[in-house]
């Protein structure tokens, strides 16, 4: 009976298992031998160069630079969404005012989550046509067009956001007023939150539903405020699913790559002059740009650096999630 069984299990998945070996782990393991020679992607011949593209990797100003701006999205977009799907979803749940049912959400929450998820039936494609409208760098843009008609902006100096301008950090004219910031990747970050808050928002209301009403009614009866029920009660008991939220967004920002391409001049996108740069849209333009054949080697070079940098992201985050199991047991 036993070994029926076990001849059952290894019938059903001895298909997916060599399916994801052959699919998806043998790209891997290739990517990484690869990335220690000098293959160029078209040339059957190739000889091994050691850890030589690993060095010339973090000795490229563009790539430390791309890694940086990972790192700026990684601080910011996880962080920022999170608190604003704690908050909008502690307000749909239990943020309206108490009557004699007891703790509830404001009236018509079930259309604000419907807003709020929209963004997410959009693909990504969709999203970066719109909003390349929207920061559309000439009166064609909805928040130009909009500034000139209040008066705030003048024609010829419209508000730059997404530019096909060569300056590194796209100028913002505003009035009397010009000064440089780095715009592009403030906007595709902003644009990131949007798309994000509401999948998340939905998550959190899931789990807040499941924690028993009488638990804000006990907290409500003795005394604490709406803040200091978000604080003492709801966020500890959605720990877990904060945790969950916040690796999905940091692996979402160490990628950042679809929406970078989708909005952003130059070849492989990351313009103007690598304002937005990220590791993806820079592997992606190293191994496939018509001027860099030669350098397929290092961009599988870059690929291996990111999925180290992704898994030690994944594991550093469970690891303290666990220590903090430990510490409150």
């Amino acid at each position: 009976m036993s070994f029926g069984r076990a001849r059952f299990i290894f019938g059903f998945l001895f298909a997916p298992i060599l399916l994801y070996a052959v699919y998806v782990l043998y790209p891997y393991a290739q990517t990484a031998y690869y990335s220690v020679t000098d293959f160029s992607g078209f040339s059957p011949d190739y000889a091994y160069v050691g850890f030589g593209n690993y060095v010339e990797l973090f000795q490229d100003d563009v790539f430390l630079r791309a890694l940086g701006h990972n790192v700026v999205v990684l601080t910011v977009y996880p962080v920022v969404t999170i608190l604003l799907a704690l908050f909008f979803a502690f307000m749909l749940n239990v943020g309206g005012r108490g009557d004699k049912a007891g703790v509830r959400g404001v009236r018509g929450s079930s259309v604000y989550k419907f807003i709020f998820f929209f963004p997410q039936v959009l693909s990504i494609a969709i999203v970066a046509v719109i909003w390349r409208r929207v920061f559309q760098s000439n009166d064609g843009g909805m928040i130009n067009s909009l500034l000139m008609k209040l008066g705030l902006v003048e024609k010829d100096k419209p508000l730059l956001f997404l530019a096909e301008s060569d300056s590194v950090f796209p100028p913002i004219h505003l009035g009397d007023f010009t000064f440089e910031a780095p715009v592009v990747l403030v906007c595709l970050i902003l644009i990131a939150i949007w798309g994000g808050v509401g999948f998340y928002l939905i998550l959190f209301s899931a789990a807040m539903q499941s924690i028993p009403k009488d638990i804000f009614e006990a907290a409500t009866l003795d005394g604490a405020t709406r803040v200091q029920t978000f604080f003492r009660v709801t966020l500890p008991l959605l720990r877990e699913h904060v945790s969950v939220a916040w690796v999905y967004l940091g692996i979402a920002a160490l990628d950042f790559y679809a929406l970078v391409v989708g909005m952003t001049p130059g070849p492989g996108g990351g313009g103007p002059n690598d304002a937005s740069q990220v590791m993806s849209s820079y592997m992606m333009s190293n191994a496939f740009r018509p001027s860099r054949f030669d350098s397929f080697a290092f961009a599988c070079a870059m690929g291996v650096s990111i999925a180290i940098l992704t898994l030690l992201f994944a594991a550093a985050q469970m690891r303290l999630t666990r220590s903090r199991d430990k510490l409150e047991f």
